[in-house]
């Protein structure tokens, strides 16, 4: 069967649903963002930290894993705040078209911010931790996903939520 999209008619694309756990760390008025190296998708876009919920891992053991290994913090505290999903039919991975649902767990995080934010895990899909002073998110730095966005959006509950 095939599918129309804006494009015109495309083949059915493959399903994915992916549930992922990412850390919303402000600071000031910088969050912290992570960048999506060559080996993910879509690279070098800006995004949280954090990413796929491994099968029989909790959430929470998830989003401290994740930010460790992608910016070598260490969660002080974290509490889910909110959940975000996207879901796109488009070009994906390996110039496939895919019907990807992604499901995002936000947590407020706190981290012990006297230490510089780097990458740990070697050979990863991210290629860069740091702060971005919140005004230059979209603008300056970009592009970014749309949790990102949504976070920002949403900041004062992230704040309030640790």
């Amino acid at each position: 069967m095939t599918k129309t999209t804006w494009g015109g008619p495309v083949p059915d694309p493959s399903r994915t649903q992916r549930l992922g756990a990412y850390a919303v760390v402000l600071h000031d008025d910088r969050i912290l963002l992570t960048r999506i190296s060559a080996r993910g998708y879509p690279a070098g876009a800006w995004t949280l930290p954090g990413g796929g919920v491994d099968h029989g891992e909790s959430p929470h053991d998830a989003v401290v894993r994740e930010l460790y290994e992608e910016t070598g913090l260490v969660a002080l505290s974290s509490h889910l705040v909110d959940v975000h999903d996207t879901h796109v039919v488009a070009l994906g991975r390996g110039d496939q078209y895919e019907d990807y649902h992604g499901v995002h767990l936000l947590y407020a995080v706190e981290v012990d911010t006297s230490v510089e934010p780097h990458v740990v895990e070697v050979g990863g899909t991210t290629d860069i931790a740091t702060w971005i002073p919140i005004d230059q998110v979209g603008s300056v730095v970009q592009p970014v996903l749309s949790m990102v966005e949504h976070a920002l959006a949403r900041a004062d509950h992230f704040s309030r939520g640790v």
